[in-house]
């Protein structure tokens, strides 16, 4: 539990604390709220560009030029005074080109604010199910990219920072892309502190439905294997744009893994892969990538590789020369003979762990003021 973080200083303070203490460069700006509410024209309606449980970000315009984004909690109370803190805590720990960058923040009365680089190109989510999923700018060498740089942002949280960072809520509207499309990984107001030799930590269960790992769903046990189960479900909806939960008919949900379960068996993979792609994928890379998401999200915390060796698989996936691109008519004549013309090799579930018969388990938008 942090108990007086930096950011809960008084401006005073902290003031003091530059004065005092020239040895340590805090990475962050102290910003006035003045200064936040000329960026974001008061938290104008037409600047919000994302809202969630925690509040609402609104897109913001600096004195110098800089655009911005700051995240504005809701009224204040104990739970969102934790998050915020936490945030500010980790996020100032923290520096890696796939993790959101913290600007800086401010906290007096009753005000939380934090403030990020802006991200033109806005989360993932919007390009998978918002209103910039239509243009499908997300073709496969991208959505493949994305996938590695989120990849590698987990893997720095779980195995270089110090203390290690349990994410706890890794979904596609906490991956943010830069104008270059170089996914951020973002939101650490759920994450946990690990302290070295500790391997898990038993906790109240935070997080999104869909996402959650089956340990930490039903007993709140936490570790680094619950962020590989939620990046393996995030993996599936990158190649398929299909989402992680999904109502059936009768009030019935499936999740995403039940449903590409039918197609691993039949060896229908291409119809996995998201339609709006029109079938300009590599086929060998789209088995391999299911078959690591597949394994990253086995029922068995013990089963699933680490994040070092997810990004390990995801670049070796890559940087295979075959390529083999599939195109919409050739997958409508699929169907006819789908078992012969279809089937998996068999060394793709020898290469990554996976049994054929394991395969049973379980927003923002662009401103309107310029």
């Amino acid at each position: 539990m942090i108990c007086r973080c930096f950011c809960c200083i008084s401006k005073e303070e902290q003031s003091e604390i530059s004065v005092s203490n020239n040895i340590r460069d805090y990475p962050w700006e102290m910003y006035s709220l003045n200064e936040l509410l000329h960026a974001t024209k008061n938290f104008h309606q037409d600047n919000k560009i994302g809202e969630g449980g925690f509040g609402s970000v609104y897109w913001g315009q600096t004195s110098k030029g800089v655009e911005v984004a700051v995240k504005r909690l809701k009224t204040l109370s104990a739970k969102t005074e934790m998050e915020f803190a936490v945030e500010v805590e980790i996020l100032g720990r923290v520096r890696h080109k796939n993790l959101l960058s913290l600007r800086g923040f401010y906290a007096g009365g009753d005000e939380r604010l934090i403030v990020y680089d802006y991200m033109p190109n806005h989360s993932l989510v919007t390009h998978l199910h918002g209103h910039l999923a239509e243009y499908c700018l997300l073709d496969w060498p991208r959505r493949m990219s994305i996938a590695i740089g989120s990849a590698e942002g987990l893997a720095y949280l779980h195995h270089e920072s110090s203390p290690h960072i349990i994410h706890r809520d890794i979904k596609a509207s906490n991956v943010l892309l830069d104008a270059e499309f170089e996914a951020k990984v973002a939101d650490f107001g759920f994450a946990k502190l690990i302290p070295d030799g500790v391997t898990h930590l038993t906790t109240r269960v935070k997080g999104t439905l869909g996402y959650l790992a089956p340990e930490y769903a039903m007993w709140g046990k936490v570790s680094g294997s619950c962020d590989v189960y939620s990046f393996g479900i995030l993996l599936l909806e990158i190649i398929s744009a299909k989402k992680p939960l999904e109502k059936l008919p009768g009030g019935v949900k499936r999740d995403i893994v039940q449903w590409v379960t039918p197609y691993v068996q039949k060896g229908a993979l291409n119809h996995i892969a998201d339609p709006k792609m029109k079938g300009k994928f590599d086929r060998e890379q789209l088995k391999s990538a299911v078959m690591i998401a597949l394994r990253c999200t086995d029922s068995c915390p013990e089963n699933r590789p680490g994040m070092i060796q997810v990004v390990e698989l995801l670049k070796g996936v890559v940087g295979r020369s075959k390529k083999e691109v599939y195109y919409e008519d050739d997958m409508a004549d699929e169907d006819d003979n789908i078992e012969e013309k279809n089937k998996i090799d068999i060394n793709i579930y020898e290469d990554f762990g996976v049994e054929p018969s394991d395969y049973v388990g379980t927003t923002w938008v662009k401103p309107k003021i310029k």
